[in-house]
């Protein structure tokens, strides 16, 4: 029985426009993350999903209310969806953090991940649990699940059997607002489609 499991990143927030760290920090979505949100639920709206998950940070929730309250759908909100909590690094750019964190962080950001921050191997663990809780409690139907960059692509990671120290290589960019598709199929996961624009993403049948 296929199981359609499709993640879409949060709307911009003003430290996302200036590449800041957000993490834990509760920010709302900007102008432009509106927009995003609206195109997002146009999107949802051909998609039909049986259900909807979120993160409880309020960029995600703002991100799923439009498409929510247009479906008719409540939200199943989930504390192991948040990003990742990112210590000593929040609120800054990666080139404002002394060099030797900065590089250490670049070199292994699992290993070496930020002073008073959390360990992304943990972060992959639970987001990796409510993933498969996901898959099991909608087993056949389509599920749209509101999460956040850096969580995600721990996610890709961990299904695919990838390194997490090589998600920032291996996965470099992920969109406000783009979506990540997942297959669940016969007992197997399998990626669908990575990074695309709602409005690129084809409605599925």
């Amino acid at each position: 029985m296929r199981t359609t499991i499709v993640l879409a990143r949060h709307g911009r927030t003003e430290w996302h426009h200036g590449n800041r760290y957000t993490g834990s920090t509760d920010l709302p979505i900007d102008e432009v993350g509106i927009q995003q949100a609206r195109l997002l639920k146009e999107w949802a709206e051909g998609y039909a999903p049986d259900a909807l998950w979120s993160s409880p940070m309020l960029r995600a929730r703002q991100t799923i209310a439009p498409l929510a309250e247009a479906l008719g759908l409540e939200p199943t909100v989930d504390a192991r969806l948040r990003e990742v909590d990112f210590g000593s690094a929040e609120g800054k750019m990666l080139s404002e953090l002394p060099p030797v964190v900065a590089k250490a962080f670049e070199l292994d950001p699992v290993k070496d991940h930020f002073p008073g921050g959390e360990d992304p191997a943990e972060a992959a663990d639970r987001v990796h649990e409510v993933f498969h809780q996901i898959g099991k409690q909608h087993e056949g139907g389509r599920v749209l699940v509101l999460a956040h960059n850096t969580l995600i692509r721990l996610l890709v990671c961990r299904v695919l059997g990838l390194p997490l120290s090589e998600y920032r290589r291996l996965l470099p960019a992920l969109g406000p607002a783009a979506l990540v598709r997942f297959r669940w199929q016969d007992g197997t996961v399998g990626l669908e489609a990575y990074n695309v624009p709602a409005v690129r993403m084809e409605t599925l049948a």
